[in-house]
Order: structure tokens, then sequence, then C-alpha cells
């Protein structure tokens, strides 16, 4: 019996979510792996890692184990010391109000398709004797009308080492609520 494309999609996503969600790493999944590196902490350490935590003091060890693998490595020089910081991105959406907009032809409601925004622009244009209400805006912006908001990277944590230590860490709140 052949399955239809819908079937052969569905399986497809659902092997690609099973995937992701088992390719995610947390602090328990690391420390099960590594249960050499989480013995050699102090209980104090042990106890922040476990709950994805770091302190000033820590070791690189401990901080991978907090927070994994960083997304960008930043080599420098603190106080004539060469530093390494460790930079962590998560991604956030523009905030998207979709509804009464004012374009080039006046007020309109509606969505983006594509390339063209889709709904009734709120005034009617004469041209030769003829009325008629346009669909589509030729200066559409996908950015602003689209279904799919654009994800935006932002560095959410730091934390910065100096001879394998933590000197400073920080956590940043992201740029759109």
């Amino acid at each position: 019996m052949k399955r239809g494309p819908f079937f052969q999609a569905l399986t497809l996503g659902i092997a690609a979510s099973a995937l992701i969600l088992t390719s995610c790493s947390t602090p328990e999944s690391r420390i099960s792996k590594n249960p050499e590196i989480y013995q050699g902490l102090s209980g104090r350490d042990q106890a922040m890692v476990s709950h994805g935590q770091i302190r000033a003091g820590m070791s690189l060890n401990a901080v991978w184990l907090a927070w994994g693998s960083p997304d960008r490595k930043i080599v420098g020089n603190m106080r004539g010391r060469p530093t390494e910081t460790w930079i962590y991105i998560n991604y956030t959406t523009y905030p998207y109000y979709p509804g009464p907009y004012y374009g080039p032809y006046g007020y309109g409601y509606g969505y983006g398709f594509g390339f063209t925004s889709v709904g009734f622009v709120g005034s009617h244009h004469h041209h030769g004797g003829r009325s008629f209400v346009f669909f589509g805006d030729p200066f559409y912006d996908p950015f602003f009308y689209s279904y799919i908001p654009p994800s935006i990277p932002y560095p959410y944590k730091t934390a910065t080492f100096s001879n394998g230590r933590v000197v400073s860490f920080q956590y940043l709140v992201p740029p759109y609520p």
C-alpha cells in the first residue's frame, strides 16, 4: 500500500524531532556521561553544576558541565593576563503585531504571503474614471508582514576564564521581551 506525501512528511518530521530532542544536552546528561569530572569537583560546585549554575573561581570543566559547550570562544587579555570568554547564544523573535497598518496606499488590514501582502487597503483609488482596490503592496516588507518571524540571535550568558578559572560571568536579558 502506498502512503501519501502527508504520511511521508509526518514520518520525516517525527524522526527529525526525535533526533533533535535526543541530542539536547543538559547538566544531568553531561554529568552522567562524565562522572569522573563531576566527582573531582567540591561539594559546593557539584550542587551548583547540577542546577546549571556557576560561580567565580570555578574551573573550565565545571562550567562545561553546568552550561555545556559554548557557541563562541573569544581569546583576549584582562589586566595583562590572557583570557578566554565563552559565549552562549540564544534566539528570539522580533515582536510581530498583525493587524491594521498604514502603507503607501492608506490604512489596511492583512497578513503577508510570500512577496505580496494580501488584505484590504482602506482607500479606493480612482484612475480613468474607475474605482478599484489594491490587493498587495508594492512596498511589501517581508520582515514586518511575514508569518514566520525572523529568528534573531543574541548572547544570553558569558563566562570569562583566566588561568582556567572563572573570573567573571554574565546573564544577559533578551533584546525583545
